[in-house]
């Protein structure tokens, strides 16, 4: 609604397959002014498109995966949706779900277009612009699923540092604790150690708890260290805590989360994940210039990592958060070198067993971020502000209505 733009005005989709495009048009033209331009917006993510196909009443909704709007190659969707998924449990069993949520290659994709009579390059040109108006397929598609829903448990944990004025206001500290487990089919070792991804920001938060109950002076407001599972399931203890919160909404500060630390040593700068969408960003530029570093955007908007970690499930519910990377201007060696060694842990260590501790690693500017962070969180602890999310953000309707009383917590 903030972009004047919908691409289900006037069609009717019940019972019907949805073939969709992942990341925005901003993205798809390079213009600017669609969207959020290059960045992408929740309106782009994957999730976002499956859960406006079920509120259309599909009966069916298949993403186009592209390496390059997606963010990660077909590897990670293999990964990721083979085998069991796991949920939240809702009232209705999830029932009200699109019955088929799924990716296809682009190939497939073509083949489908080509089966159908169009051309795909042509369609997709034209959906990246304002007014496209959905175009039938003329195929139809036979598809059974057999499911065995089963149901488990896995927690949260919470710890609380009361505030010395107005423990009843939150300022959040997140990580989540989780992997993706054991993969059986892998002939050796196939434990998922994740441990860049995300024992590292364990780690930090465990560190930042100990700093701030150092404190001879307590902070004013009180500060909750919550460590969430499942991230890596799409979000869901984040997503659970967030949406039956222990504190009220409308008492949460902020959100700041922790996922991976700086492992390649002492760097000019920091990266803001989701720059310039919240009063947050303030903050950060502030902690980052008393050590002599700069703020910096993330070098790839497009990938939406904003989407892509456990703060936006604060974000969601219309809590401003803050998430941070490191930056990539290396002290000694630049900021391709940087660079490389991140795309070097896309490719081979992203989601992978091989997410594994190395001796290599140089935690001097892990030391750095952490100690940025906790100058973030000692600011807004000790302060009286409710920062908010800025002017013409997915969420800053939410957080004025929560923080006026038209919300319940």
């Amino acid at each position: 609604p903030e972009y004047g733009w919908n691409d289900y005005a006037g069609v009717d989709v019940a019972g019907k397959t949805v073939v969709i495009l992942v990341n925005d048009p901003g993205f798809a033209t390079q213009d600017s002014s669609l969207f959020n331009g290059n960045s992408m917006t929740y309106y782009g993510r994957w999730t976002y498109k499956y859960e406006e196909a079920a509120r259309q009443g599909a009966a069916a909704a298949l993403v186009v995966h592209q390496t390059e709007p997606a963010g990660y190659g077909w590897n990670v969707v293999n990964r990721g949706w083979s085998g069991p998924q796991f949920y939240l449990v809702s009232a209705d069993r999830n029932m009200s779900r699109v019955a088929i949520e799924g990716w296809i290659t682009e190939s497939a994709a073509r083949a489908i277009f080509t089966t159908a009579r169009q051309d795909f390059d042509e369609l997709a040109a034209s959906a990246a612009q304002s007014g496209f108006t959905a175009v039938p397929l003329g195929v139809t598609a036979s598809l059974g699923v057999e499911n065995t829903i089963t149901e488990s448990v896995s927690n949260n944990v919470l710890a609380l540092l009361p505030g010395s004025e107005r423990p009843d206001e939150i300022v959040v500290y997140m990580a989540h604790w989780d992997h993706l487990g054991h993969d059986q089919s892998i002939d050796g070792d196939g434990i998922y150690n994740g441990a860049f991804d995300n024992a590292t920001g364990i780690a930090a938060l465990l560190e930042l708890a100990e700093a701030f109950a150092s404190l001879e002076t307590r902070p004013a407001r009180s500060i909750l260290f919550l460590l969430v599972t499942a991230e890596e399931q799409g979000l869901l203890g984040s997503e659970y805590y967030a949406a039956n919160p222990v504190y009220p909404k409308s008492q949460t500060v902020a959100a700041i989360n922790v996922d991976g630390v700086n492992i390649y040593g002492r760097m000019n700068d920091i990266t803001i994940v989701g720059i310039g969408n919240s009063e947050l960003d303030d903050y950060i530029v502030d902690a980052a210039g008393a050590q002599g570093r700069v703020v910096r955007p993330d070098p790839e908007p497009e990938k939406g990592y904003f989407y892509r970690s456990d703060h936006f499930s604060f974000a969601k519910q219309g809590i401003p958060a803050a998430y941070t990377d490191p930056g990539i201007d290396h002290v000694e060696h630049g900021a391709q070198w940087t660079l490389d060694r991140l795309a070097e842990y896309r490719a081979e260590r992203y989601h992978q067993p091989t997410d594994e501790f190395d001796e290599s690693w140089d935690l001097i500017g892990a030391m750095d971020d952490i100690r940025l962070l906790f100058r973030v969180g000692y600011s807004l602890s000790n302060g009286s502000a409710f920062p908010n999310w800025n002017e013409g953000t997915e969420f800053r309707a939410l957080r004025d209505s929560m923080m006026t009383g038209a919300a319940t917590p």
